[in-house]
């Protein structure tokens, strides 16, 4: 044949049967015996039929297409999300697509009016730092889930890990190995996420009658590699310096390290250090980082397998669902000395 695609009316025109039996036979109707069904797969794929799905979703009024946003696709820690996410999609036979707002509310605003001119069946949605007012999701008017950075007033669907709890953890531990005057380098204090760590830390230090010094948290706006730097390079110039250090992410946290080191300490014995989100980095940089896994890619399958579940079964119950994920502390070299 002439033309580049196969149709139903072209195989129905091989096999002399009219289309409604060939589309019947394709999609195993009982009323097609087994024999015809046979025959129709198989001369479909002796002449490389493949199905019109754009067609036959505007006909069922679904895209099985979910749209994801991300803050940024460079960061290892929505790259697993992303991952987890096409993971269980693919199972399901849905795709995905991918943009990035680079944190710019304006840019997120755009992305959230082609997703809605695209006629996706849902989104899964990491906010911005930018972002503060949810309407442009509110006007989307499709099953919505949101992962890490979610909206506090807004009820939807969330997948979130213990922040909290997580940085809770990572002071203890580094209490637990003798350090008695921990630094945190924090992240943006106005994202919920980043204050929810700073508190961990604080309430940890509480628990253990350790004292609060304002001058031992460094605050940063995206917690970049660069931004580590300055923040460990204003800890090493304070008259008494930390013994510990809390990192509310790994970029920081290897920064941190290798700021000290330069400056002849040594990592752990002078000075503990903890990160966050078990990045590649993590297991590379010298000595080693203990650090909190956040379930990245594990967040990315729950997101995908709630939103998939909402989509089908359509049900307000579980529009505004929230899944906590459980982390886990990572020990590695940076924190493995002798308790003093």
């Amino acid at each position: 044949m002439s033309k580049s695609r196969i149709t139903i009316k072209d195989l129905a025109r091989e096999l002399n049967l009219v289309p409604s039996t060939i589309s019947r036979a394709l999609n195993d109707h009982p009323a097609i015996s087994e024999k015809t069904k046979a025959e129709v797969k198989k001369r479909a794929k002796e002449l490389g039929y493949t199905r019109n799905s754009i067609a036959s979703n505007f006909r069922s009024n679904t895209t099985l297409s979910i749209g994801i946003i991300v803050p940024r696709i460079d960061i290892h820690f929505h790259s697993l999300v992303i991952s987890g996410i096409e993971d269980m999609a693919y199972k399901r036979g849905y795709n995905v697509t991918i943009f990035q707002s680079k944190n710019l509310l304006e840019r997120e605003v755009d992305i959230a009016r082609i997703l809605k001119a695209r006629m996706v069946d849902g989104s899964i949605v990491c906010l911005g730092l930018q972002t503060k007012d949810f309407e442009h999701f509110k006007k989307l008017n499709i099953p919505t889930v949101f992962y890490d950075r979610v909206p506090e007033d807004y009820q939807v669907s969330k997948i979130i890990i213990n922040d909290y709890e997580s940085a809770f953890n990572a002071t203890e531990h580094l209490i637990s190995k003798g350090c008695k005057r921990i630094a945190h380098i924090a992240g943006n204090p106005d994202t919920p996420i980043f204050k929810a760590r700073l508190e961990g830390y604080r309430a940890a230090l509480s628990k253990h009658n350790l004292p609060t010094d304002s001058n031992l948290v460094e605050y940063t706006n995206e917690l970049s590699y660069e931004e580590g730097v300055k923040c460990a390079k204003k800890l090493l110039k304070l008259k008494v310096k930390p013994d510990g250090i809390f990192c509310a992410n790994d970029y920081t946290a290897v920064s941190t390290i290798q700021v000290f080191k330069k400056a002849q300490y040594q990592i752990p014995n002078d000075i503990a250090v903890v990160g966050f989100s078990n990045y590649p980095i993590s297991k590379i940089v010298e000595p080693s980082l203990t650090t909190v896994n956040d379930r990245a890619f594990e967040m990315g399958q729950a997101a995908a397998k709630l939103l998939i579940r909402q989509i089908e079964e359509d049900s307000e119950i579980i529009s505004s669902e929230t899944i906590v994920l459980k982390t886990d502390l990572i020990v590695r070299d940076s924190t493995q000395r002798s308790k003093s």
